[in-house]
């Protein structure tokens, strides 16, 4: 059972959807706001957060940035739309997933549990992973670059790990989407090159000529093992 908030001005949909991931077995908190939203974060603690971006007073781009100040909690951002621009704004923010409205509570159920699990996973794995000057505690979530803290989204962390556990092997987009979220996503490949983009921003020391995360073209991504 995972603790979910759930925050959406829709209290229609914010009813449903509570009692939907309730009778699916989780815990769940609702706020109608932002504002809300961020008070029953810090009480509740939760383990993954479902945020809409389009609220009056404090929209979900300005609860987002409130709640990343104090939290890697992983969020699933809700929006009626699914403009390049926005994706893009959503994983700068540190968003994990998009769900466009209208959608589906079996798929969101589906992508909650996709998240969960990876984030479980490289938990117990338990492992230190060390190459170049990076160090990568799984147990942690964190990652230091020559001692100092990089601030990673749980899927950004993921997408790491994933090339660190192959280093100087090329796996392709479908073969990272497959280590990050699942089979059942290997045709969404098209997130992968912005959440990369993203990761070296705060990882490379010179993001246009990157050390760790380094493009093949045509193939997919490798991480050096030299």
């Amino acid at each position: 059972m995972a603790r979910l908030l759930v925050i959406d001005d829709d209290r229609s949909l914010l009813e449903l959807l509570s009692d939907y991931l309730s009778r699916a077995g989780h815990s769940v908190t609702g706020a109608p706001d932002g504002q809300r939203g961020l008070v029953a974060a810090a009480a509740v603690g939760p383990d993954l957060v479902i945020l809409d971006a389009t609220m009056p007073v404090l929209d979900g781009w300005q609860t987002l940035a409130r709640l990343r100040t104090a939290s890697s909690v992983p969020v699933i951002m809700l929006t009626a739309r699914s403009d390049e621009a926005d994706i893009l704004r959503g994983f700068a923010g540190g968003v994990d997933d998009y769900v466009t409205k209208p959608f589906s509570f079996a798929q969101l159920a589906a992508r909650i549990t996709a998240i969960l699990e990876r984030r479980a996973s490289g938990s117990q794995a338990g492992e230190v992973l060390r190459a170049a000057d990076l160090e990568v505690d799984t147990v942690r979530h964190r990652v230091r670059r020559a001692g100092d803290l990089i601030e990673l989204t749980p899927t950004e962390f993921t997408i790491l790990v994933t090339l660190l556990r192959s280093p100087g092997r090329v796996l392709s987009a479908r073969q990272i989407v497959a280590a990050v979220w699942g089979e059942e996503y290997l045709d969404e490949t098209g997130y992968i090159r912005r959440y990369v983009w993203h990761l070296r921003q705060k990882l490379e020391h010179d993001p246009h000529a990157p050390r760790y995360v380094v493009n093949e073209r045509g193939i997919g991504y490798v991480f050096p093992a030299d």
